[in-house]
């Protein structure tokens, strides 16, 4: 594991330096012929909870990412395998995703920024997006109802929001409620018969974030 200095050329797992201590980032580059010049981060369910950056709906937004030729950043929120610090409730949380968002945008030469969370991950994305530049947001399973998203002034970029409507943790009607109150409004996609693992449905995950945001791509990264 390299601290991390620069963003890899190769993918591969480095250590950022944060407020609370050193941060654990996998860090991926997709095939140069496919590349686009934008990077995203992508943030994990919550840490008390098992949550960490191998979590499969955290991997399988890697993967449509990485598919439609961004660059990505998984990461451990503090606490969490080799990340330093503890739990901080989504304020450090906070912090740490605008400080690795910023490295990583820088290291790739001012890259598009998309920013994508699954469930607490999802609450932490929200309430980084306004530090940052970010001209896409990908949020899965967000925990409307349970964490305050209302008093979270939403960033005026698209959004694509997924959610199971059989989620046995996060309330989906919460969820639709204040996803009707967005401005812009936000892309809604609902998945029957989905829990909030979306176990057996990580496929449809994965084609819907690549087929709904195929037309919001960056242009082709050059060398």
């Amino acid at each position: 594991m390299n601290s991390a200095t620069a963003f890899p050329a190769h993918s591969g797992t480095v250590l950022l330096q944060g407020a609370a201590g050193a941060l654990e980032l996998a860090c991926t580059v997709p095939d140069p012929a496919q590349a686009r010049a934008g990077v995203a981060v992508i943030s994990h369910p919550h840490p008390l909870q098992g949550g960490t950056m191998t979590n499969k709906v955290v991997t399988t937004l890697e993967r449509a990412l990485l598919d439609l030729g961004f660059a990505t950043v998984r990461h451990n929120f503090r606490g969490v395998g080799a990340s330093e610090g503890v739990h901080d409730h989504g304020l450090g949380e906070t912090d740490d995703l605008v400080r690795i968002a910023r490295w990583a945008q820088a290291g790739r030469g001012g890259d598009t920024l998309w920013l994508a969370g699954f469930s607490f991950g999802s609450y932490v994305t929200m309430r980084a997006a306004g530090s940052l530049d970010a001209q896409q947001l990908i949020l899965v399973a967000p925990p409307a109802g349970r964490w305050d998203f209302g008093a979270i002034a939403p960033p005026r970029c698209p959004w694509l929001i997924v959610q199971g409507e059989a989620d046995e943790i996060v309330d989906p009607a919460a969820v639709y409620a204040w996803a009707d109150t967005l401005q812009p409004p936000a892309t809604l996609v609902r998945l029957p018969d989905t829990g909030h693992f979306f176990h057996r449905r990580l496929i449809d995950l994965r084609d819907i974030v690549k087929t709904r945001l195929a037309d919001r791509l960056p242009p082709p990264r050059t060398a």
